[in-house]
């Protein structure tokens, strides 16, 4: 019996079956997943085995009829999708690997903001000179726009552009999100009014240190007055919060009158009031004056271009796939219909003819596009940081504690994260560290090259208000019984009676110094 019948079916069930029976779309789901990595989803419950592939257009509604409800296929073109294998290196990947095409997910929980993105990504494709490009709807509230791989030049540099896979895709995803990122913003401010977003808590506003372009901090600084007829010294300070200070003048009483807010840049150590007095110079505002510049960001639109998506092995919606909580199929689009689209004219019964979502090209049209891209992640790069810790131990009251006695699951999550659950792995990082006590410079910098391996780092505002709420709120990780290891594929402690992943550390880290000591290690009873 299929396990759908013991439970009312969802409307995409009702019509999958029909849907996926058109010979026109079985069609260009057939010829656009050849060579692709394509797996059934049955309803969002499992998808199916992976490697999975087509090798006739009717399995489509072949596996319909076993309660598929979408397909979803992989950007990378293999020459035999079936010959991919979980524990392959990279460059084993690189041999079975024929090309890849170059998809842009557009995610975003408003359709409305969805639209200005594709209109503003596709302006950028025909800026550096990309006239073919296919358009679909993803069946949600988002977009997605396809550069397809023989736009491409086989080689830049002597390096294959096949074998450059996900790191050439994913810096011109990066590069394109970093030109349309202010003027999406902007138009959307002009959609919407600022204080609408406010209140809907999406507008968020970050000073920007003119120096080094890191996020700044707000402080107080309060405003001091000389008692002394003869001084009257005025003098601001934010070392200070008392309600009086020794004046610096005549070392008599001084007061404060008033308070104010400064932006405060904790790299640079520089804030607002430095630089007023730093821009007045006798009464006159000198010409090379620089202030803290204010950043506006929409949440919705932070992550709107979907860089996670540009991994490997990840998958997409295939061109006319249902989706299963709005039931409407992945409709290929012309770039004129999408200002006047709604998500009901992706109503599966209202499909006339398919089209293809590959659109014919020109060979190495897109050459312009890689190569700024590739330009930009070169002036981009992080600058190297100077190690202060190289793995050769960290002393903790008496106790030297090296990376190889973390447990398993801090060491995979140290490797950085390839999909979801940068924040979680975050706080799991953090409340590990701090349990432990580890130096507040450690962990500033074993975070910082963590999130530096993530596919899409953490801003690092966020990740410097993380470290600073765990070194003042110390806890513990969660133990092994909580649902959050799962997530990251850990089922079971790493040895029995383990409940916590800092037990796992200090009993390794005693047991090596027992050793030493020529001592056995006897772990206290509970």
């Amino acid at each position: 019996m299929n396990k759908f019948n013991k439970k009312p079916l969802k409307k995409v069930q009702v019509i999958a079956l029909s849907h996926y029976s058109r010979k026109d779309v079985q069609k260009e789901m057939f010829e656009f997943c050849k060579n692709r990595e394509t797996v059934g989803n049955f309803n969002n419950e499992f998808f199916a085995k992976r490697p999975d592939c087509f090798d006739y257009p009717s399995e489509i509604s072949n596996s319909a009829k076993q309660g598929a409800t979408s397909f979803h296929c992989s950007e990378e073109i293999w020459e035999d999708p079936l010959k991919i294998k979980t524990e392959m290196t990279p460059e084993q990947y690189n041999k079975i690997r024929i090309g890849w095409d170059f998809l842009i997910d557009i995610d975003s929980p408003f359709l409305d903001y969805g639209k200005i993105a594709a209109k503003l990504i596709i302006k950028e494709l025909e800026y550096h000179g990309i006239k073919n490009f296919g358009i679909k709807f993803s069946g949600g509230k988002g977009f997605h726009i396809i550069v397809p791989f023989k736009s491409f030049p086989e080689e830049v540099d002597g390096e294959l552009t096949k074998d450059k896979f996900p790191e050439w895709p994913r810096l011109i995803a990066g590069y394109i999100f970093s030109r349309i990122r202010n003027p999406m913003n902007q138009e959307i401010l002009n959609l919407t009014s600022r204080e609408k977003l406010k209140e809907k808590g999406e507008l968020v506003s970050e000073h920007i240190c003119p120096r080094c372009s890191n996020p700044t901090k707000k402080k107080k600084v309060g405003k001091y007055l000389c008692t002394d007829i003869r001084c009257k010294t005025e003098v601001e300070s934010m070392k200070s919060n008392r309600k009086e200070m020794i004046c610096p003048s005549c070392n008599g009483k001084m007061n404060r009158i008033s308070e104010r807010e400064i932006q405060f840049c904790e790299a640079c150590k520089i804030n607002t009031a430095n630089l007023e007095a730093a821009d007045n110079y006798g009464g006159e505002i000198r010409s090379n004056k620089v202030d803290f510049k204010i950043e506006d960001t929409i949440k919705s639109t932070e992550d709107s271009v979907d860089v996670i998506l540009v991994s490997s092995r990840h998958l997409f919606r295939a061109p006319y796939s249902l989706h299963e909580k709005t039931a409407f199929a992945s409709i290929v689009l012309d770039k004129d219909q999408i200002e006047s689209f709604i998500p009901s004219d992706a109503d599966p019964l209202k499909i006339k003819t398919p089209k293809p979502f590959i659109p014919e090209v020109v060979p190495g049209e897109a050459r312009e596009l890689l190569l700024e891209a590739i330009k930009w992640g070169e002036k981009s790069k992080p600058k190297e940081r100077v190690k202060k810790y190289d793995g050769t131990g960290v002393d903790l009251k008496g106790l030297t504690i090296t990376e190889d006695m973390f447990p398993p699951v801090i060491k995979k999550l140290l490797k950085g994260i390839q999909d979801d659950g940068r924040k979680r792995a975050l706080s799991l990082l953090l409340s590990f560290y701090s349990s432990l006590e580890f130096p507040q410079e450690y962990i500033e910098e074993k975070i910082a090259e963590w999130n530096d391996k993530n596919h899409h780092p953490l801003k690092a505002g966020y990740v410097k208000a993380q470290i600073g709420w765990f070194s003042k709120n110390k806890r513990l990780p969660p133990n092994y019984d909580k649902p959050i290891y799962k997530e990251f594929g850990i089922r079971n402690p790493p040895k029995p009676g383990i409940k916590n992943p800092v037990n796992y550390t200090i009993r390794v880290a005693f047991r090596k110094k027992g050793k030493a000591n020529g001592k056995a290690f006897k772990p206290s009873k509970p």
